[in-house]
């Protein structure tokens, strides 16, 4: 018989056996940091609803609801109390009170009950917002707050934690599949991280930096991505040293991605459910607590038939949609795509169920479009406050808050030439009728009657170690045309 160390609470710490719950620590623990990841979510894009989708807007609320009737669309086809309320006071309280509930769960004050309010109150937004909350982030963060409000922080919650840690499993399996099924070949070739830091959507500092390191390492970054994500994630349900190792490895890349780039508060609410990869008796050693007692350890069994079977309807539905998102995703056969195609446009607007993959192709080129005025016969540029801009402008450090319309930018960059969203169009127009309304978008004071506005495109790339010592740039850039003007007169 061979020995075994034990952790604080007796169990083996080495063990073979795996365990499918964490503890009531650390359920409490990850309702205080999903509450903390939610309020910076609200603070972050509650700050920009008047710009996005005020009556002075990019994209007013009220214009996208009448356009969704007008085409004969309801109500469950994008959920939402913008339909009715989408005022700019509407605006402000669906903000005002997404704030106080985080703030409440925060401190803990009836957590699952704020987390099953927030998450059609964000959900709502997300639909009112279109294209400016299109990001699997905010699709998580309402399947976070869905799960989350079914989870009691004062007992073990078997089922509940369990599907948690498959919502993690999910997020980094199929990211996983994404990149093995990229159409460039890029993680297979070990060329993607060589791209990555120069054109990730709002680069941090750090990047540059990264960027530079040799090519070797960026083709084994590329690879270790493809074991962290389609190997790592087998330990999440492997006993004690293998959720340690997937703790630590998933935790470490979430680090880098953290300081690299900015994905808003995608990184943080990513790292938070990390924690149900470790031990009450984890929590208890960090932050010298307690352990609960055995009654908070014992799982509770419902005593009324119907309850476990409304559970269990739940938790199959959740893994059976999640299943056929997946499959409807992946899968090389269009008959399977075709048969599930329904069943996903059927849920789909909830968004409690979702697929993720993240970075399945790293672009090659990073586009920028540059607004430009023309003021008194000559043409300036207008720096948005998070796009490359100027080459002396270094990248900067703003997650997890989410500059939408910069971060929305990169994407029309790269399919400019399909031709201009309406929220560029709008940004246009407003620039020549309205800059007091986007101002909010610009490092600079804008000129209150330009004669004409344009965007122009350029190709930027990180400048090499030589030109940043000599030129104290960071980026180089060649311009590559201007789209037709719009007069302004």
């Amino acid at each position: 018989m061979h020995a075994r160390l034990h952790g604080a609470d007796g169990n083996p710490l080495w063990g073979h056996r795996p365990e499918l719950h964490s503890g009531p620590l650390v359920a409490r623990a990850f309702q205080r940091a999903l509450a903390a990841v939610l309020l910076v979510a609200w603070l972050s894009l509650g700050s920009q609803l008047q710009l996005l989708i005020g009556s002075r807007g990019l994209l007013p609320a009220g214009r996208r609801f009448e356009a969704l009737a007008a085409s004969d669309a309801t109500f469950w086809d994008a959920p939402s109390a913008l339909w009715w309320w989408n005022s700019d006071a509407a605006l402000t309280a669906h903000a005002v009170l997404g704030v106080l509930l985080a703030l409440l769960a925060l401190v803990g004050l009836w957590p699952r009950l704020c987390f099953a309010l927030s998450a059609p109150l964000y959900l709502s937004i997300v639909h009112g917002c279109g294209v400016f909350t299109a990001f699997q982030w905010d699709n998580m963060l309402v399947e976070v707050l869905v799960l989350a409000a079914f989870l009691p922080g004062e007992r073990v919650a078997p089922v509940v934690h369990f599907i948690l840690r498959l919502l993690l499993f999910k997020l980094y399996f199929q990211s996983g599949i994404a990149k093995w099924q990229s159409y460039l070949g890029d993680w297979h070739d070990g060329s993607a991280m060589t791209f990555y830091y120069e054109t990730a959507p709002i680069p941090a500092r750090l990047a540059w930096h990264a960027h530079h390191l040799p090519e070797a390492w960026h083709h084994l970054e590329s690879w270790g991505a493809l074991v962290l994500e389609l190997l790592v994630p087998l330990l999440i349900f492997g006993p004690r040293w293998a959720r340690l190792l997937a703790f630590a490895s998933f935790t470490g890349f979430q680090t880098l991605n953290t300081s690299t780039a900015n994905y808003g508060f995608f990184t943080y609410l990513s790292t938070v459910l990390h924690l149900f990869l470790l031990r009450d008796t984890d929590i208890a050693r960090v932050f010298r607590l307690a352990l609960p007692g055995r009654d908070a350890l014992r799982p509770r069994v419902f005593t009324r038939p119907a309850l476990t079977l409304l559970a269990t309807a739940l938790c199959v539905g959740w893994i059976g949609l999640s299943t056929a998102g997946a499959l409807a995703r992946f899968s090389g056969d269009r008959e399977v795509r075709r048969l599930l195609a329904p069943l996903q446009d059927l849920h789909a607007p909830l968004r409690i169920a979702n697929v993720y993959h993240l970075f399945g192709h790293i672009t090659r080129d990073r586009l920028e479009p540059q607004f430009e005025a023309l003021i008194a016969g000559g043409w300036r540029e207008l720096d948005l406050h998070f796009k490359p801009g100027a080459p002396e402008r270094p990248p900067p450090y703003v997650a997890p808050h989410q500059p939408r319309v910069d971060f929305r930018l990169w994407f029309y960059g790269l399919s400019h030439r399909r031709g201009m969203p309406r929220y560029v169009n709008a940004i246009l127009d407003r620039l020549c009728r309205d800059p007091e309304a986007v101002a909010p978008l610009f490092a600079n004071p804008l000129p209150r009657a330009p004669d004409a506005v344009r965007i122009a495109l350029y190709r930027y790339h990180f400048t090499s170690p030589e030109q940043r010592a000599d030129r104290g740039a960071y980026w180089t850039r060649s311009r590559l045309g201007a789209l037709p003007h719009r007069s302004c007169r």
